[in-house]
């Protein structure tokens, strides 16, 4: 196996070619690069999202505390939940989507690279409307759910709400321009021989995670619609029962959005730690068929179960029975990726390394997560569980125990191949446990008080009800997590400047995205390969590899090698900020609308007019 050290430099501009300097990242189309920024911006919310459950988890560490004031309070817990499903775990996953499902499928880019620069920037911008607020304390206070009418103007009159619904509305347009691109590029830039069947599991669980977006988004955009016109036209889809609303309407419909949304947060994690897992197992991936279709299968059940979050609002026995059948049989898929994972993992030569207990952690969390989530699939006992800790502990188990431990995986296997350089491992270790006994000690004690009826959303309590040891519990636990997120940072960004050299294929995986140096050039592969199996490195082909490195040592630029590399350009910046301007308008002054479509309309008509790359000679 190729892995030889290869003395190529840290990712940046060091590309025969490539521009230098703060303005070339402003301006970049290369789906590398904007897979970094992806991944910079989001784990910066990932820790301002920390900080925030932090100061949650110390308000309730006692009873009767009141280090921040119950309004405050309203904000803090909102905007986390907000936070880390829509400006980190989401755009963490986003990160590998850019960085990854080009290399693993043989293409130089994605399909449209100027969209694909325009995705990040709506985020970063969007993620920026919604979160500055906070500075303020005219944060969103309603919940990430934003359950209407109490998100209606006459219940929540001031500007909270305005952000987190013209934020997620600006965020919605990122996430669809990006699924368009992904689903574009998977199905029209394979390499030769890159049949569906041969494409690794992390781009087949992130095309399944693009048709999941195509079809959910669109429900929490009409949703957000219907209250944004609630809240500034003086419609009435969601408020006044006698003149025709349906109180139940939003809960419906954000539903309908809001458990494929949880696929949507999950399944790349299961496709990184189905990447993960062979490397370090030295073996395929057992079930390899059975873990496409599973896949497919959650996304297809995964609309067909919404309704759970619902049992309590009365809707009758036959839609109870519907929907409790429903959510039983979504775990079977589930079910069966988590034994080939363990099939995996058998009388394998199994190497510990960070990558791999993050992956074992996710296997294991994960478990526990599903397991509890089961038990709501009754609908007398969620009846109970519902709107208490319990499922504060059942969504953590799913969210933090399966994604983000899915996510660290990635990053700990992958950041050779994005930066050349590979992180220090007795830092990762300590980053794994302490994230590990942080995660449990926080939220298995929730089950507890859950169980003893802690509503969620209570900003204090009395003592003597018995929630005071398990509430003390979970925020010593919570106070291990900065500790082990320090670890991390320390780590990432000591290796990111003078870690060990990593070569091509340090891990001696077996997938393409390893076939090529590391990082990878500007043009990803010098000749497109062609693919004659799943593991090409592991059949002994290598179809890009030595080319690749050579031509770097040479300092050959993508001109002498006949490629032709997208232009850079920074127009997709301004249609997203002018976007973000316009929707502004509707908060502060009218004149902001005018100015942000003028700013859209002309940065557009540019973008439109220009070059998309050198003509072909």
């Amino acid at each position: 196996m190729a892995t030889t050290a290869i003395r190529t430099p840290a990712y940046g501009a060091e590309y025969p070619g490539e521009h230098t300097g703060l303005y070339s990242w402003l301006a970049t189309v290369d789906h590398k690069r904007i897979g970094i920024l992806y991944l910079y911006t989001a784990l910066g919310f990932f820790v301002f999202g920390g900080m925030e459950a932090v100061i949650i988890r110390a308000q309730l560490g006692a009873p009767n505390q009141h280090l921040v004031s119950a309004e405050f309070y309203n904000q803090l817990f909102t905007m986390h939940g907000t936070t880390m499903i829509f400006l980190a775990i989401m755009p963490l996953s986003a990160a590998f989507f850019n960085f990854l499902i080009p290399l693993q499928i043989g293409a130089r880019d994605v399909a449209f690279p100027r969209l694909n620069a325009f995705s990040y920037w709506v985020y970063l911008f969007g993620g920026l409307f919604i979160t500055i607020p906070i500075f303020f304390a005219v944060a969103p206070n309603g919940g990430w759910f934003g359950y209407a009418p109490l998100t209606t103007r006459a219940y929540s009159p001031g500007v909270n709400i305005d952000f987190w619904v013209i934020g997620l509305q600006i965020l919605g347009v990122s996430s669809l321009a990006a699924a368009f691109n992904f689903l574009t590029t998977i199905i029209n830039l394979r390499a030769p021989g890159m049949t569906l069947m041969r494409m690794p599991m992390f781009t087949w669980m992130a095309f399944v995670v693009q048709v999941l977006l195509v079809l959910a988004f669109p429900v929490i955009t009409i949703a957000l619609v219907f209250l944004l016109f609630d809240r500034f036209f003086g419609t009435n889809f969601y408020n006044t029962v006698s003149a025709g609303a349906d109180p139940l309407l939003w809960q419906h419909l954000f539903w309908i959005f809001g458990h494929p949304e949880v696929y949507i947060l999950v399944l790349p994690a299961f496709g990184l730690v189905s990447e993960v897992l062979p490397v370090y197992s030295k073996k395929p991936l057992f079930g390899y068929p059975v873990m496409v279709y599973s896949g497919i299968l959650i996304a297809v059940l995964g609309f067909g179960v919404w309704a759970h979050h619902m049992f309590a609002v009365g809707m009758g026995p036959i839609a109870d029975t519907f929907f409790g059948l429903s959510t039983m049989l979504i775990a079977i898929p589930t079910g069966v990726k988590i034994f080939n994972w363990i099939a995996t993992m058998a009388q394998g030569a199994v190497r510990y390394t960070t990558a791999m207990l993050f992956g074992i952690g996710l296997v294991a969390l994960f478990t526990i997560g599903g397991i509890s989530g089961i038990m709501h699939s009754s609908p007398p006992a969620d009846l109970q569980q519902t709107d208490t800790y319990f499922i504060v502990a059942h969504f953590h188990y799913v969210l933090f125990g399966g994604s983000i431990m899915g996510i660290f995986a990635g990053i700990y296997h992958y950041f050779p191949k994005i930066t050349g350089r590979m992180m220090h491992e007795k830092l990762g270790l300590w980053h794994f446990w302490l994230t590990f006994i942080a995660m449990n000690l926080t939220f298995f004690p929730m089950h507890f008080s859950g169980m003893l009826g802690m509503p969620r959303r209570i900003y204090t309590y009395d003592a003597g009800q018995g929630w005071t040891l398990f509430n003390a519990m979970s925020t010593a636990g919570a106070m291990l997590f900065p500790i082990a997120t320090l670890f991390f940072i320390y780590n990432f960004f000591k290796s990111r400047r003078s870690g060990e050299i990593a070569g091509a294929n340090p891990w001696g995986a077996g997938t393409l995205e390893w076939t090529i140096p590391s990082p990878p050039p500007e043009y990803n592969f010098a000749k497109i390969p062609t693919v004659t199996t799943r593991y090409p490195l592991w059949e002994g082909k290598e179809p890009d590899h030595e080319s690749a490195r050579v031509n770097a040592q040479e300092g050959k630029t993508p001109e002498d090698l006949g490629i032709i590399i997208p232009y850079s350009t920074i127009k997709p910046l301004f249609v997203a900020l002018g976007i973000v301007i316009m929707f502004s308008g509707l908060i502060w002054t009218r004149a902001l609308i005018a100015v942000g479509a003028a700013t859209l309309i002309l940065s557009l008509y540019s973008w439109l007019l220009s070059p998309l790359e050198p003509e072909h000679h």
